[in-house]
């Protein structure tokens, strides 16, 4: 693995204020950015360059991502015991709580003077803290964005499922159940999709850089929370397995649904799309 640097130093202003702009002349009420991506693309950055840039503006902004509603260990564990052991691991598609985050997206653009309660993840604890200890928006958001690394990306058709696609697979899912529920959750989150009608998708160079970038998380995670028990580089290694078959569908389809795509290279550099357009999007 290469040297690149630890963490995600964020993208250039010029297309923060530029989708900032087209998010509010696109919408009269809240506006909605989703920004799709696989993992260590720079989604959550972008997110909060985006909500900071609007705050500054004196526009109320909230930003939201899809770890925000991961099903509880709890849940999980059950789903481990009934359906498949791989399931316990928090993160792929089946591993959310739809309802929870379509019912946040709903409270938050219907907001008027009662605060509105925003689920939170302990992700160094793996649970959802309880919702006494949930983060509170006291003002309702002129701007929403929703960051996830599998937004509105479809099912593969079943044949496509039938080979192990990677070590994980092969050894701990030989039978293909827990690929196949994962696949079958996907139509699930449809509601939530919709939700979501304007995505961006930053589109890096293949699954190939996942591992790294995902490694860098970690570093930038143990230096940010040293009491945190963090993984080493070939947990990680495996830990980016698990989703490994829906990232390199997302990048095969999401191309195609999103409304814009920016390319970037493996230091996360813009390559195509990221530059101002010349036309309202």
């Amino acid at each position: 693995m290469s040297t690149a640097p630890p963490h995600h130093r964020g993208y250039d202003d010029a297309l923060v204020a530029e989708l900032l702009e087209g998010a509010l002349a696109r919408d009269s009420g809240p506006a909605v950015i989703a920004i799709a991506g696989l993992q260590g693309t720079g989604k959550s950055t972008l997110a909060a360059q985006l909500v900071t840039r609007a705050r500054s503006q004196g526009i109320a902004a909230e930003a939201l991502s899809i770890d925000d509603f991961y099903l509880t260990r709890r849940e999980r564990l059950r789903l481990a015991r009934d359906v498949h052991p791989l399931l316990a691991t928090r993160g792929p598609p089946g591993t959310h709580d739809v309802a929870l985050a379509c019912a946040t997206v709903d409270a938050l653009l219907a907001m008027q003077a009662t605060p509105v309660a925003v689920p939170v993840f302990d992700k160094i604890a793996d649970r959802r803290l309880p919702p006494s200890r949930w983060r509170r928006v006291q003002q309702p958001p002129r701007l929403l964005v929703f960051e996830g690394w599998f937004l509105k990306v479809p099912p593969q058709p079943p044949q496509a499922l039938a080979a192990p696609l990677n070590a994980l697979e092969a050894l701990e899912d030989s039978d293909g159940r827990w690929r196949g529920y994962v696949n079958d959750a996907l139509p699930h989150y449809a509601p939530l999709w919709q939700r979501l009608p304007w995505m961006l998708l930053l589109k890096g160079p293949g699954f190939e850089c996942v591992p790294e970038w995902r490694w860098q998380q970690e570093q930038t995670l143990q230096r940010a929370h040293p009491q945190r028990q963090a993984m080493t580089q070939s947990q990680v290694e495996r830990f980016v397995l698990f989703f490994e078959r829906v990232s390199r569908h997302v990048l095969a389809t999401l191309p195609a649904i999103a409304q814009r795509t920016i390319e970037v290279d493996r230091e996360r550099r813009l390559l195509r799309g990221g530059q101002p357009a010349r036309e309202p999007m």
